[in-house]
């Protein structure tokens, strides 16, 4: 297909970042994302390999740049590793990075194969260390199974971040730790305030944590250098002095993070999401289908139109979610 005019919504901001949501499935059931009892997309919905890689291929040639795969758990589908194989063929081609967001159960099985891929980080989702706490978090996790994936990934010679959602009451007190234990592994961190995506079992407000106090008790702990590190994303950093370790913290209740914004969300069903706070997306599987991927642009450049200038993430007790659907569809 012929190159096309660069990806810039109503705002001016270069859209330069594609996430990928290749499954709304996940092997664990964290108590802030999903139900105990999902009702996930029938398979014949979801978008194929081949139509996940067109539309890979597609906003690479409209000038995105880092393009990353999520789920729900990325590592569940079975043909997740040729989609990044596809997609790594554009590494040097205008494409300067393809990444991976796991909670990491399946990381030790696959994390070579992904580094022969092209991939060279992944992101590990660990909320705890503690058996016993990860195990209640997640319904049934073994974090076991996680660590070895993370010691499996340095192995393999991918840098790895952690994320940890802070949550009130279940895992405020490892943060530090965790930072701690980071910095020893030569491991990234980044913090994120829980988000009110999806319908879920419990009440949100209950577990919300503040990210500004937070950071206040870990300055007191370790010495925190501002970092003018940047992806374009909602992070914010700080460097462990002495550390290659960067701090991020995700603030999307306390502190708006949307200014910058550089990136689109692909979900497993097709739909191109243009913010994570907004219900609204765009078809592209129906552009795809019913157009081929001549149609793929237009659709794209009507999203691009409709993306708002920031997210409506709110947490108060009884309120409803920002979004109807669940993380697991759009990756976070």
């Amino acid at each position: 297909m012929a190159a096309a005019p660069a990806l810039i919504d109503a705002h001016g901001r270069a859209i330069q970042y594609l996430r990928i949501s290749v499954t709304d499935r996940c092997d664990l059931r964290c108590r802030y994302c999903m139900s105990e009892n999902m009702r996930f997309l029938p398979r014949n919905e979801l978008l194929s390999l081949d139509e996940l890689a067109l539309v890979a291929d597609r906003f690479v040639a409209r000038g995105v740049r880092k393009i990353r795969l999520t789920g729900g758990e990325p590592l569940v589908r079975s043909d997740t590793l040729d989609l990044v194989r596809r997609i790594g063929s554009h590494l040097g081609g205008g494409l300067d990075e393809v990444t991976l967001t796991t909670n990491g159960t399946r990381l030790a099985e696959h994390a070579g194969a992904l580094a022969d891929a092209g991939v060279r980080r992944v992101n590990v989702s660990i909320d705890s260390r503690d058996p016993a706490t990860f195990r209640h978090i997640t319904r049934y996790g073994d974090v076991a199974k996680v660590l070895a994936g993370i010691d499996a990934a340095q192995a393999a010679g991918l840098a790895v971040k952690l994320n940890m959602v802070a949550l009130k009451g279940l895992n405020e007190d490892e943060i530090a730790p965790m930072l701690a234990w980071a910095t020893e592994r030569g491991l990234d961190l980044t913090l994120i305030e829980t988000m009110p995506l999806g319908e879920i079992d419990e009440d949100r407000t209950d577990r919300f944590l503040p990210l500004t106090g937070v950071l206040a008790d870990l300055r007191a702990r370790f010495e925190l250098l501002p970092d003018t590190h940047r992806t374009g994303g909602p992070a914010r950093y700080w460097r462990v002095a002495g550390s290659t370790t960067r701090l991020g913290l995700i603030t999307p209740l306390s502190a708006n993070f949307c200014d910058g914004c550089n990136r689109v969300r692909l979900a497993t069903d097709g739909k191109l999401y243009m913010c994570l706070g907004h219900d609204e997306g765009v078809d592209l599987k129906a552009a795809l289908r019913d157009h081929g991927p001549t149609g793929l642009d237009d659709a794209i450049d009507g999203a691009l139109r409709r993306k708002p200038a920031r997210h409506d993430f709110r947490i108060a007790a009884g309120a409803a979610p920002a979004t109807r659907r669940h993380m697991s569809v759009t990756g976070g």
